[in-house]
């Protein structure tokens, strides 16, 4: 019998690392999974709850296989796996292409075949696939094939999360190696200018984006507002209107959606960007279109991004990097939509879920500094 695709939309969930560093426990992944069913995020489409780095013992066994920190989980994984999964969710795990992972901890590379038997066993679902410490003579192009054939050859389903950074080109030859998703960016910090930094470096890209294969642009540092025990990610915080663009924008450029913040104590704000299921539907829409971007008029600073759904529907961003409010001006024809036709746009907000009416011609508003506005819209006649 013929399989279904495993990955039909970018992935969405919650990881440990932006937050809780290398104090990841059998408590808190417990605790993350409930907050998920509690909070409503399973509701709104998250379902990965991922264990990142520092997880395991310091050395393999007497087998060469992987044993999970007796203290931070004393159950052991499958224990885990089970929790998470009696609760509707999935479970993902770290490992690194490497002889360690990126905090010093045992690496996958030639323990390939049998780390994945043992993800599988434990009832592992996604796989984060980092790139630190792998041979230099070795490719990590060839190494991320090689856990893909370890995890087809498991026997259990498990999704492929490539964390390379955007060497090498990997948005040019990764979607061939199998991996379901790829970071092209450095580690996100939860500072406006890491946000803006990794947004932009993405907008060439677009086209490497798709169904089957996501570009990951990072974690969402939404609702983190400086708090974390990571010293490299709890920069200094942003505010809630800049989480509300970071979260748009991620939404916009298919990257998957998932959240670093701890869920169990989120305030109404952070609650409220995450389960926008109108922002969600854009980033899940089941063509994966990747967006483009549209000239605009006045602030340099400004740029709208215009992405195709299904069904006809298009999604149109409005956003302002700049430090100051700015004017911006959508005119329709430079998206191809001519005067001639007698077509105009029907605007939704997707933020403030307002029914803006059909306009034609050219649509414009005033965007707060660091700011963003998401509209559906769909062609009628005029």
């Amino acid at each position: 019998m013929k399989k279904e695709m495993l990955l039909k939309a970018p992935p969405m969930g919650w990881n440990s690392w932006n937050t809780f560093f290398d104090q990841v426990t059998d408590d808190l992944i417990c605790s993350t999974a409930d907050a998920m069913v509690r909070e409503g995020l399973k509701d709104a489409g998250y379902e990965y709850v991922i264990i990142d780095d520092c997880w395991a013992e310091k050395s393999r066994d007497e087998k060469g296989l992987l044993v999970p920190d007796r203290e931070k989980f004393p159950r052991g994984m499958k224990a885990v796996a089970d929790y998470v999964h009696e609760k509707g969710l999935k479970l993902g795990i770290y490992s690194c292409c490497g002889v360690h992972t990126c905090a010093g901890y045992p690496g996958s590379f030639e323990h390939e075949f049998s780390d994945a038997r043992q993800f599988a066993e434990w009832g592992v679902d996604y796989l984060k696939y980092d790139n630190c410490f792998h041979p230099a003579t070795l490719s990590s192009e060839m190494l991320y094939r090689r856990m893909n054939l370890a995890l087809r050859s498991s026997g259990r389903d498990i999704l492929l999360a490539a964390c390379q950074w955007g060497r090498d080109n990997v948005h040019e030859w990764i979607r061939s190696t199998g991996a379901h998703t790829f970071r092209s960016t450095i580690d996100i910090q939860d500072a406006w200018r890491s946000i803006e930094s990794i947004a932009l470096s993405q907008m060439e890209k677009t086209a490497f984006c798709g169904s089957g294969c996501y570009n990951d642009m990072d974690i969402l540092v939404v609702g983190m507002y400086g708090r974390g025990l990571n010293p490299e990610t709890s920069i200094g915080g942003c505010s809630t209107v800049e989480y509300q663009t970071h979260f748009v924008l991620w939404a916009m450029l298919n990257s998957p959606l998932i959240m670093g913040c701890d869920i169990r104590s989120m305030n109404d704000e952070t609650r409220k960007i995450l389960t926008n299921r109108d922002v969600i539907a854009v980033n899940q829409d089941p063509e994966g279109r990747s967006c483009h971007k549209l000239p605009t008029y006045g602030s340099p600073d400004a740029f709208i991004l215009v992405k195709q759904l299904s069904g006809g529907d298009m999604a149109i961003g409005f956003f302002n990097f700049g430090d100051a409010a700015a004017h911006v001006e959508l005119h329709f024809w430079d998206m191809g939509l001519p005067l001639s036709c007698s077509m105009g746009l029907s605007f939704h907000d997707c933020l403030t879920h307002e029914d803006l009416g059909l306009q034609k011609e050219s649509f414009s508003r005033k965007v707060e500094a660091h700011g963003c506005r998401l509209y559906r819209c769909s062609l009628q006649e005029m």
